[in-house]
């Protein structure tokens, strides 16, 4: 009995001890549900501070002293809507967009990490895109509901990447002098006039002689003076969109022969030796009434109103860019829509902050606020107030009706972006201007001008495409 006593206890032992365990095992199960329970709220709160978590990225840009009191107001306003982000406004080189990309590609290839980029023009940014220094925009459009075409007017891509998201815009346009027009009997030119119309309207413009003469137009160095249909009614200034030199087009002979017989024939503008030779100013010939008419951009809008820097007593009227005439009208013409340059707003590969990048983005291409300078790439904006402010208090310096038609006029339609990504157009550039120095400073014929120009930018192409 005592045996079988014994036993039993110790049967009893093993059975209670195995119930502690089973419990045991019961309350850990339930202690890790409930711990999993507790790190998954925590996990939330965690993530919802992450969200809420300060952090600041870096803008970076070539403002000036004036504009950037402009940006800081603007970075402000979006810091004051999103309280969680600051941003450091990094000026690289200060007024000089072409050494800011230079020092802007010393930091990328150094590694740095760059958030947000304000970039000068379309070709900048595809530029750095190929080379993987910017990061593609996809992901945070479709996150976000966007289509890219319905925002902005120009939308750089490569291979349906896109890298770019517009800023500002710069129109190409005629600043033209409305007393000398009243006084020649002529209208304000609308959409559609030609170069040919150009012309005409230059001679009857010209006006005296010698030290007095006011010419009819005034054609600065840019290329943009060199061929204006090319820089103004196709998509990509060099090339066409197969990838061709389009120095081929007729617009260059035509172009090249209209501005030598404007110097040589009817002396309604300034030769291009002369040019050269004074090193003249561009905004100098216009309000000092050297010359009734000038291509420019519509960073010029200001100008007729600012009597103390350019003082003048005559009312500027505007044009839309002539187009080409329907003898010389470009290959793949698509009717007269124009091309429209601009800065754009891109975001660093090795960004660490890239939602609060894009946010940042979204918000200055976007924002309609009293401190904007210069005319949105949106198209949702309102140009309204932005027009209001370029034109200042002098108002009565304006033909008004005409900039705004020859900005905003129902004819006016804008190129999309070319498909071609032209990295060297410095070189192709080059060549252009060295044809059109030939042709205006010597005796070959437009003809073995073009051909060499088509020769030489060939080989630039295929060297630089391989």
């Amino acid at each position: 009995m005592q045996v079988k006593k014994k036993n039993m206890m110790l049967l009893l032992a093993v059975i209670l001890t195995f119930v502690m365990v089973l419990s045991g095992c019961g309350n850990s199960a339930d202690n890790k549900q409930n711990n999993n329970g507790s790190e998954a709220q925590g996990g939330s709160q965690k993530e919802e501070e992450r969200s809420d978590e300060q952090v600041t990225i870096k803008y970076y840009n070539w403002d000036n002293e004036a504009t950037a009191d402009s940006t800081r107001a603007l970075l402000d306003e979006f810091e004051q809507e999103n309280p969680n982000i600051k941003v450091e406004h990094v000026v690289l080189v200060p007024g000089n967009s072409v050494e800011m990309l230079k020092k802007l590609d010393f930091l990328i290839s150094s590694g740095e990490a760059i958030d947000v980029i304000s970039v000068p023009s379309l070709g900048a940014v595809v530029e750095r895109a190929a080379r993987g220094a910017l990061e593609p925009l996809n992901a945070f459009y479709e996150k976000d509901g966007l289509v890219p075409e319905d925002e902005y007017l120009v939308n750089p891509k490569i291979d349906d990447q896109y890298y770019g998201m517009q800023f500002t815009t710069g129109y190409q346009l005629v600043l033209l002098n409305k007393d000398a027009l009243d006084e020649a009997g002529l209208p304000v030119p609308t959409y559609g006039w030609t170069w040919d119309d150009y012309r005409e309207y230059a001679k009857k413009l010209t006006k005296g002689e010698g030290v007095d003469k006011r010419y009819g137009s005034y054609f600065h160095t840019w290329e943009l003076y060199m061929n204006p249909p090319a820089q103004t009614v196709m998509r990509d200034p060099f090339r066409y969109e197969d990838g061709t030199t389009n120095y081929s087009d007729p617009t260059f002979k035509y172009f090249f022969q209209l501005r030598k017989d404007m110097e040589t024939i009817d002396k309604s503008a300034k030769t291009y030796a002369d040019v050269l030779a004074a090193k003249l100013n561009y905004r100098t010939e216009f309000f000092n009434e050297e010359a009734a008419m000038i291509l420019t951009g519509s960073w010029m809008i200001p100008d007729p109103g600012n009597q103390e820097q350019y003082p003048h007593d005559f009312v500027t009227a505007f044009a839309p860019v002539p187009l080409p005439p329907a003898n010389a009208q470009p290959k793949d013409y698509e009717g007269g829509k124009y091309f429209v340059g601009g800065g754009h707003l891109t975001m660093g590969a090795t960004s660490k902050h890239k939602d609060a990048s894009f946010k940042l983005m979204r918000f200055l291409t976007t924002v309609e606020s009293d401190h904007r300078t210069e005319f949105s790439g949106w198209k949702k904006a309102d140009p309204n107030p932005i027009l209001d402010r370029l034109t200042g208090d002098n108002k009565e310096m304006y033909d008004l009706d005409s900039l705004k038609n020859t900005l905003f006029g129902d004819d006016i339609a804008y190129l999309d972006a070319s498909k071609v990504l032209t990295t060297f157009g410095s070189q192709l550039g080059k060549i252009q201007a060295d044809g059109f120095s030939k042709f205006m400073l010597g005796d070959e014929s437009v003809d073995e001008i073009q051909k060499w120009m088509v020769e030489e930018a060939t080989k630039v192409i295929e060297e630089n495409t391989k």
